[in-house]
């Protein structure tokens, strides 16, 4: 979600070589991204009433968005918007956690999501980073059904969401470290094919640099922002990750 559609779509499209075309306007004017023709994401302008964050947002599939609606409720979460229809696309909601991070709850008819990803210029993980894992976990465990894998280390607070034994999203527990100015938030990762290029890019187009690069477990990525302010990270995988 985005204050200035075209200047963000100018961002994207350089940034990932990203096409547009229009959308389900349900929240406002919204295109979605593609990618050699597949559909990668999607970007809509803030209606000016709705107090959302400009940022990326991951959303997490449901068979019934208003059941799954209630079970965030219920679980101590927090649901902001609908759930209401997207035209033919499908049903959504935008709910928080009970830490307040953000996410989208997507109910799929026509549209079933991203067609490809890991990428370059698709995205390739999304994780959550919070104060601590343990309870925040059990929230996605009870709402979701997903089984949970811990990295068993006495100063890494890591685990990864499963769903039908695949590993489908991570959550951090930064403690301490969590920057106050954000508090907890869903990371979306995309792909690029050179990281430092890509955020020597980011720069170039307006955008600015929150964490520089560095070589993680799973590759070598970097935090940055768009000229708006909406976070994201940029990563090279590497292929035995």
């Amino acid at each position: 979600m985005t204050r200035d559609l075209p200047a963000t779509q100018e961002f994207y499209g350089s940034l990932f070589g990203w096409e547009f075309r229009p959308g389900p306007e349900q929240l406002g004017p919204y295109v979605r991204a593609l990618l050699d023709g597949h559909e990668v994401a999607g970007i809509g302008r803030l209606p000016a009433d709705r107090h959302l964050p400009i940022a990326w947002t991951t959303y997490l599939a449901t068979d019934d968005a208003d059941a799954t609606a209630e079970a965030v409720r219920h679980c101590g979460g927090t649901v902001g918007v609908g759930p209401l229809d997207a035209g033919e696309a499908g049903r959504l909601a935008i709910a928080s956690d009970p830490t307040g991070a953000v996410f989208g709850l997507w109910q799929a008819a026509a549209h079933l999501g991203t067609e490809v990803a890991g990428k370059p210029g698709t995205a390739t993980w999304n994780e959550l980073v919070t104060l601590e894992t343990g309870s925040v976990v059990k929230f996605y465990q009870n709402v979701f059904d997903c089984t949970v894998e811990a990295v068993v280390s006495a100063d890494f607070d890591y685990v990864t969401l499963h769903v039908d034994g695949r590993p489908v999203a991570s959550v951090h527990g930064l403690g301490q470290a969590l920057p106050r100015d954000r508090g907890p938030h869903w990371m979306t990762h995309f792909e690029v094919a050179d990281v430092d290029e890509a955020v020597e890019r980011v720069v170039e187009l307006g955008g600015h640099v929150i964490k520089p690069a560095w070589e993680g477990s799973y590759g070598r990525m970097a935090t940055v922002a768009d000229p708006e302010g909406a976070a994201f990270t940029v990563v090279r995988s590497r292929a035995d990750a």
